[in-house]
């Protein structure tokens, strides 16, 4: 069908071109050629010139068109032509204006407007009237992609930061922004590029990686209540209900969101949680040479397969904020609270290398999850010299799973596990900037960070586990496994910068910091006896009392100089480094004095064309529950115990990344390679007997490499856009197995073909083709999944208010070996009606209605390949109704 349309479009079109110049004859880069037909004054085409001032844009045949050329600063220039088969060339030299663009931009919108590192996209310019949120429309914009997280991406990039009129949107993270903001309120996209949240540092630091997006509301959307209240209904009791409001003014703004179903749609996710990160302005643990993070191991939940379960019911709400008691303060935050009963059953072969061991186990989980994120954020700004940010983000959660998994190997054992857990953080910052004069420019950001985790794991099993090393009481009628352990952390980071700029392309960044870090960790194990008792263990190696503190002093120096189309940035950090842990009545600390260099190299030979090379050496240091020598339970079959003697890793890691955007042929390209090696690396060593385990991690000069590399290929050929993706990961580790060094090897690659239309007055179509290749090697066991995955997507507008969407995912998923072979297949679809200028929608709604039933997933380590069959939810079909306010 794509390719017929092509066909048609191209019989029946011509091509306009030609070339914008001043009047020196000098060529106008990123000038803007926009063709309006006379007959119903729509914009029919558009196009901006390459560096040599050349555009080309495509009209039909035997029509008459107003040809509009603008440039900034320049007189706009307006012509007249009447196509008929012939291609025309229309040569055009532009005046300088005595008016500003903004003056003539509200004659008729520009398509796409670029000034100087932001771009602006009108986004009636691409859209076909089927789309329903701000992802719709960010997929039909060149260079803007959507990820399968729902997480924005421009250049390759992830996108940082969302704003809704110059204001913050749920702050650090993109999600929320892209799953919810409604389509029909959105006047423009603003893709902020070199992007920094402190306008004073903008000159003297790297920015290169970060991109924010401005959303731009239309008219009648500001200063009003705008938003939607959704509600529906099907068989089995499916529901549901997803009420949004959203005010913007230039004093304050509100955004209420909530989303409560069953039906399988997931608003929030665990992995959400743990990656907003709240936005924080500063970057006092990054990019220091020091990599040391202070998270416990958690409870190790169950993970969701591509946001599919047996069961999941959700119930969520968010409201963000902002508000300005003057010009120079500014009040903001939000509030986000998820709940979410999700039912799991897996299906699963695991085969242990070193033993050879095969286990088959059959899981069902059932898991309960509350999540809660506060934020609040000040900002006071009184003049273009200070700026003093302060930022508060709460998280607390209480999460626990049931499991019941019959595990089959050489003996036969039905085990019922429990796992709890309510920890919180709060993460503090306060960040001043300061700027004496043009030369001198100061920023002090401090860090604090308190938490509080106690994970707590329970297993009923039949067959005694680990005998020889926990003496359960065997007289029991079944082991009553539990285990408590609690973890506290207090930690403060802080940095304090200085730069002097010493010339207009120079300057020079001296820095002093330091982290400081103070953890406790407690845990035993116990059983619970028939009568209800409980049988404490005395041995030292089954509980931990541990005190761990970390101290890193820092200087450092770097440059920054501007030399042509070159970007270049050396430094270094010199750390001085003392680490404590304290336990069984004694102490070890290990003192360390580090030089870490890093060098960022831009090539930037165009506005839209650069390379990058980054190379940096980071230390590595591990936090309390490496080091606690107690035995602690993993799961039903894996103990761990940390390493009192652990010292730190050093990584070496260099990457570049070439991006280019032609706003002549609307071709975006981007491609990037990382490489790291690992020195003194930490490894996992494990003595394994049959299929239980006991993990330790301890340094070994066998070194890890990684290699990864990633490249996409988007262009426009008219009404039709061309995208290519490939991504391929390669790694060689080295782990301890049974005291004997083990050399696994992993490659998977990952390839992704796609074309489709953007056609405002026809149905649209996207049909596209993905490949995945899994290869593992580990010792003499070798294995390769593979994974062919073609999928169609489908919109469709017609009978003056009905809109159908449609989208298909096939998988055929198989091993090299022959013995593992499944075909499925997901199928979503959707049929609406909206009365023109009504509130009222109405819509039928069904997923999976191939009704699959499960789907597959791959995944090795040092121990074992695991193969694995995951239920999903069945077909549901329902009903929704939906009024715009």
């Amino acid at each position: 069908m794509v390719l017929l349309a092509c066909t048609g479009l191209s019989a029946q079109s011509i091509t306009l071109t030609g070339k914008v110049s001043d009047s020196l004859q000098n060529p106008l880069d990123v000038a803007n050629v926009v063709a309006v037909n006379q007959k119903d004054q729509a914009l029919e085409a558009f196009g901006i010139t390459n560096p040599q001032g050349e555009y080309k844009i495509n009209l039909k045949a035997n029509n008459s068109y107003k040809i509009k050329f603008s440039y900034l600063g320049f007189a706009p220039k307006e012509f007249t032509i009447t196509t008929n088969t012939e291609d025309i060339i229309l040569n055009v030299t532009m005046l300088e204006a005595t008016q500003n663009l903004d003056e003539v931009e509200v004659t008729y919108e520009i398509p796409i407007t670029i000034k100087g590192d932001t771009l602006v996209y009108n986004t009636d310019s691409f859209v076909s009237g089927t789309e329903k949120k701000l992802a719709d429309v960010l997929e039909k914009l060149p260079g803007v992609e959507v990820n399968d997280d729902g997480e924005i991406e421009v250049e390759g990039k992830r996108v940082s930061k969302v704003m809704v009129e110059g204001e913050d949107f749920f702050d650090g993270d993109s999600k929320l922004a892209s799953k919810n903001i409604p389509a029909n309120a959105l006047d423009k996209v603003e893709v902020l590029r070199n992007y920094s949240e402190v306008s004073q540092l903008k000159g003297v630091t790297n920015n290169q990686d970060n991109i924010a997006l401005n959303i731009k509301l239309k008219e009648g959307k500001k200063k009003f209540w705008f938003g939607e209240i959704t509600a529906g209904g099907g068989a089995d009791e499916r529901y549901v209900v997803h009420p949004k409001l959203f005010y913007y003014s230039p004093k304050y703004s509100v955004s209420v969101l909530t989303d409560l179903n069953n039906v399988g749609e997931l608003p929030f996710t665990s992995r959400d949680y743990w990656n907003f990160t709240g936005g924080f302005r500063g970057g006092t643990q990054q990019n220091t040479g020091t990599s040391f993070t202070t998270s416990g191991g958690g409870l190790g939940l169950s993970l969701l397969q591509n946001n599919r379960a047996k069961e999941i019911n959700t119930k969520f709400g968010a409201v963000n904020f902002s508000y300005k008691p003057s010009n120079s303060w500014r009040l903001s935050g939000f509030g986000i609270y998820s709940y979410s009963n999700t039912l799991l059953e897996t299906v699963a072969t695991r085969q242990f290398i070193s033993s050879g061991q095969m286990e088959q186990t059959t899981t069902s989980a059932d898991q309960r999850s509350k999540l809660g994120l506060i934020k609040l954020n000040s900002s006071f700004n009184p003049s273009s010299n200070f700026q003093w940010e302060y930022d508060a983000l709460l998280r607390l959660s209480n999460e626990n799973e049931d499991t019941n998994t019959l595990s089959v190997a050489d003996v036969t054992d039905e085990i019922q596990e429990v796992q709890d857990q309510q920890p919180y953080t709060l993460t503090q910052n306060s960040n001043m900037y300061y700027t004496l004069n043009l030369k001198h420019i100061f920023a002090l950001e401090i860090e604090s960070q308190t938490g509080e985790e106690d994970p707590f794991y329970e297993a009923i099993r039949d067959q005694q586990p680990f005998a020889g090393t926990i003496p359960f009481d065997a007289g029991q009628s079944n082991f009553d496994i539990n285990q408590a352990q609690r973890v506290k952390t207090n930690r403060i980071d802080a940095k304090l910068d200085y730069f002097w700029v010493t010339g207009a392309k120079s300057n020079l960044n001296f820095t002093l910091g330091t982290t400081q870090s103070s953890q406790d960790f407690d845990s035993r194990i116990f059983q619970i006896l028939d009568g209800g008792g409980e049988l404490e263990f005395e041995e030292a190696e089954l509980g931990n009392d541990v005190r761990f503190d970390f101290s890193d002093l820092f200087a450092g120096l770097h440059l920054k100089l501007i030399a042509g189309k070159f970007t270049i940035n050396p430094g270094f950090f010199v750390h001085q480094y003392r680490a404590t842990n304290r336990q069984l009545g004694t102490s070890v600390t290990d003192e360390l004095t580090n030089v870490v260099p890093d060098l960022f190299i831009n090539w930037q030979w165009k506005q839209s064309e650069s390379l990058r090379l980054n190379y940096r050496v980071t230390r590595n240091f591990s936090d309390i529950n490496s080091f606690a020598q107690g035995l602690i339970f993993n799961n039903y079959n894996a103990l761990y115990s940390g390493n009192r003697d652990l010292e730190s890793a050093l990584y070496h890691n260099v990457s570049l990344n070439f991006f280019s955007f032609n706003m002549f042929n609307l071709q975006n390209i981007f491609a990037n390679a990382s490489y790291s090696r690992r020195i003194d690396a930490f490894k996992s060593s494990t003595a394994i007997r049959g299929i239980n385990q006991v993990n330790t991690t301890i340094n070994s000069n066998l070194e890890d490499e990684t290699l990864s590399g990633t490249g996409s290929f988007q262009r426009t050929f008219g009404k039709i856009k061309v995208s290519t993706r490939a991504t391929v990961f390669w790694s060689n580790t080295f782990n301890i197995i049974n005291d004997q060094a083990q050399n696994s090897r992993s490659l998977t690659q990952d390839y992704t073909a796609s074309l489709g239309s953007s056609f405002r007055k026809a149905p649209n179509l996207e049909i596209g083709y993905r490949y995945n290749i899994n290869n593992y090697e580990n010792g003499a066991i070798e294995s390769t999944f593979y994974t062919d995955r073609p999928f169609v997507k489908f919109d469709a507008s017609f009978l003056n208010g009905f809109i159908f969407l449609a989208d298909y995912d096939y998988f055929n998923y198989r091993d090299k070996a022959g013995t593992i072979e499944n075909e499925y297949g997901f199928l979503n679809a959707s049929l609406s009606y909206q009365k023109p200028d009504s509130h009222w929608e109405f819509s039928l709604n069904g997923t999976n209605l191939t009704n699959n039933t499960d789907l597959n997933q791959d995944s090795f380590n040092d121990l074992f390949f695991r193969t694995s069959q995951y239920l999903v939810q069945p077909r549901y079909i329902y009903f929704k109704i939906k009024y715009d306010l």
